[in-house]
């Protein structure tokens, strides 16, 4: 989170609920890039990424008053649970559970958190060393504007490949293309997602 987002934090933790609007807006699509990945491993085609970051966004305004966090790490933790639970109760939903599954729950939070640090460790810069990756975590959100701002095609590839961790064959049966298209659209793809940082990262 910028310094900015960090003081819209603190002046939405006063009651301001325009403010803690604002303050969402900055996590939309690092939450649409988290939940598709989620929904890419257990609900494909069944429900839709934007529609479940809005559920998110309900159920943040209505709980944000017991969120007792100052930081944006524990801002990130808090919605990245508002995930976990949106998405188990649409597996429940599609897969005939009704009853509250905390272990489903807790499996959706532990696979979010891990696409979390994939997110910020993508190779976006490729002269950047392991160490230099690792301390871009706070940069996650940057990551996933950037990927936002990417061709579909190309969204689906560099999620599939970097943040699912498919393989380029497992990628085209996904996709319905050939092997050697995909890979081209990925070598696009992160191009395209590396200039867009101005080797800034």
């Amino acid at each position: 989170m910028t310094t900015d987002g960090q003081q819209l934090l603190l002046e939405a933790r006063k009651g301001d609920g325009a403010t803690l609007g604002r303050l969402l807006e900055q996590y939309r699509n690092y939450l649409r890039v988290l939940a598709r990945i989620e929904i890419g491993r257990k609900l494909q085609g069944k429900v839709d990424a934007s529609d479940l970051v809005q559920e998110v966004f309900l159920d943040a305004h209505r709980y944000f008053p017991q969120f007792r966090g100052t930081a944006e790490p524990q801002f990130a933790q808090w919605l990245r649970e508002i995930l976990a639970g949106t998405l188990a109760n649409q597996v429940r939903r599609y897969f005939g559970t009704q009853a509250r599954d905390l272990r489903l729950e807790r499996s959706i939070a532990a696979d979010l958190d891990h696409s979390s640090m994939a997110l910020a460790g993508m190779p976006v810069d490729p002269h950047s060393s392991p160490s230099e990756q690792v301390m871009r975590g706070e940069q996650s959100l940057q990551v996933a504007e950037a990927i936002s701002l990417l061709s579909p095609d190309y969204q689906s590839v560099i999620v599939l490949r970097h943040l699912e961790g498919l393989t380029f064959p497992q990628i085209a049966e996904r996709m319905d293309r050939s092997v050697d298209s995909v890979e081209k659209l990925w070598l696009r793809g992160l191009t395209q997602l590396r200039k867009s940082f101005g080797g800034a990262l």
